[in-house]
């Protein structure tokens, strides 16, 4: 006699999107997960006979699919959510944010604000994101707090910061950092060099050498805009594409951030050399840096996976916003409604992001044998129904209200919209003192500016 299988859980659903095989709809079926990991997908009257879970779920209006990874923020400027709207990229960075970075942010600023972040991408669906942000050491605090995983940028810039004095400073820090925690389950680390623009040729070329040692993906800020390039011809006398291919940084790990204003040869680089990019697409409309040509990156064969970037300049960490924006502008820019199907734009949210950052055997898709990083949609509201294609619903009818659980590593991090790792109460009164904070230094800088007659 055949007696039930132990289990930590079985989840049920009236859909699960496993986005591999690219496309597919379980209806009906469970997923068994155990010791942190998915055991098995099927039907949910056999996983009903053959397990005997310690928890069972059941979401009969859900739809159950890869948590939602974030493959581009800054994830601490949650604290600067609309500080400074609706101006260009660099007056946006020269005159209000790299200042009041510097009156204010510390490690008290980074842990505050990545909790908060952690708070609104789990409440959206999102279990895991990429960081670039200074005091990363602080992030990890935030991240093993929250329970989430995350991939933490080693930050390097060529300027004096609170956190470090000079790049030197910021590649010591960050290496020691990886090495206090890189065997953590929840935690991989990459290089983030900040951008062309503020990083010179020798931090690059260290930065390489390092990657390579260590295997480690590299983050970068890249074609963002017309003046970088035009600063970049100016200073370098070629393309900052072409500069970092002759400083041997393009290749498989380098994840490339915005890449909007580029040439049909240099997609035919990137493609050659198998970067990635994280297309921001809310961020790029709101600074206003243009559209990047999704639709030839995709013809190119490129990885693309899909980032929210920063609260300061989106202003939401809102994965499911970003799958909608990006299906209906490459639908726009191409003249064809079949360009980037539902099934893709999920794809770029999920396993495509895992696959930049190297994390595709373990998350990024419900399959056996990897991590149980789910995130659960409600299906049940007037809104969503009725429902003829679940993939179709979630890139562009469903929103992150409509996210209810959250696992990560088969914890439940979300339950039923609320939080269970994270306190909101706790988050609200740190968010309102730094923005005392903040005011209070906008105040002083205006009063200076005054002072010395600007």
């Amino acid at each position: 006699m055949n007696y039930p299988q132990t289990t930590d859980t079985l989840l049920e659903a009236r859909w699960i999107v496993p986005v591999e095989p690219a496309g597919a709809v379980l209806r009906d079926h469970a997923i068994v997960i155990d010791q942190g990991r998915i055991r098995a997908i099927m039907p949910s009257a056999e996983a009903r006979a053959q397990f005997a879970p310690r928890e069972r779920i059941v979401l009969g209006h859900h739809a159950l699919i890869p948590g939602l990874i974030n493959l581009h923020t800054h994830a601490a400027m949650s604290l600067m959510r609309g500080m400074a709207d609706d101006l260009a990229l660099m007056e946006w960075l020269n005159n209000h944010i790299w200042p009041a970075e510097t009156g204010c942010v510390d490690t008290r600023f980074v842990f505050d604000g990545t909790r908060l972040a952690c708070a609104e991408m789990l409440r959206a669906g999102i279990t895991c994101f990429n960081d670039m942000y200074f005091f990363p050491e602080a992030a990890v605090e935030a991240v093993l707090a929250s329970g989430m995983r995350a991939t933490i940028g080693m930050i390097a810039i060529d300027f004096p910061t609170a956190y470090a004095s000079d790049a030197d400073d910021y590649l010591a820090k960050g290496l020691a950092l990886r090495d206090a925690y890189n065997a953590h389950p929840l935690l991989s680390f990459c290089f983030a060099p900040h951008a062309p623009f503020t990083v010179s040729d020798k931090v690059f070329t260290r930065i390489l050498t390092y990657a390579e040692q260590l295997d480690c993906r590299i983050h970068i800020h890249l074609h963002e805009t017309d003046d970088e390039i035009g600063n970049s011809l100016k200073a370098h006398g070629v393309r900052p594409i072409e500069r970092l291919l002759k400083l041997g940084l393009l290749g498989p790990n380098l994840i490339a951030v915005h890449m909007i204003h580029l040439t049909d040869d240099e997609i035919g680089l990137i493609a050659q050399q198998g970067c990635t990019v994280a297309h921001c697409p809310s961020s790029n409309l709101k600074l206003a840096g243009g559209f990047a040509p999704i639709n030839s990156f995709l013809c190119a064969g490129i990885n693309v996976g899909l980032g929210t970037d920063g609260a300061a300049s989106n202003n939401r960490l809102d994965m499911f916003g970003e799958m909608r924006l990006a299906a209906l502008l490459a639908k726009g820019q191409s003249g064809r409604a079949d360009t980037l199907p539902a099934w893709q734009a999920l794809q770029m949210a999920t396993l495509n992001g895992a696959r930049a950052l190297g994390l595709d055997g373990l998350t990024g898709s419900l399959l056996a044998g990897k991590a149980a990083d789910i995130t659960a949609v409600d299906f049940s509201g007037l809104e969503l129904t009725p429902c003829y294609d679940p993939v179709s619903h979630l890139v562009y009818a469903a929103g992150r209200e409509h996210v209810s659980h959250v696992w990560v590593d088969g914890k439940m991090l979300l339950n039923e919209g609320e939080l269970t790792t994270l306190e909101e109460q706790e988050l609200l009164l740190k968010a309102e003192f730094w923005r005392q904070q903040l005011e209070a230094g906008q105040r002083d800088r205006r009063m200076d500016d005054q002072g010395n007659g600007k």
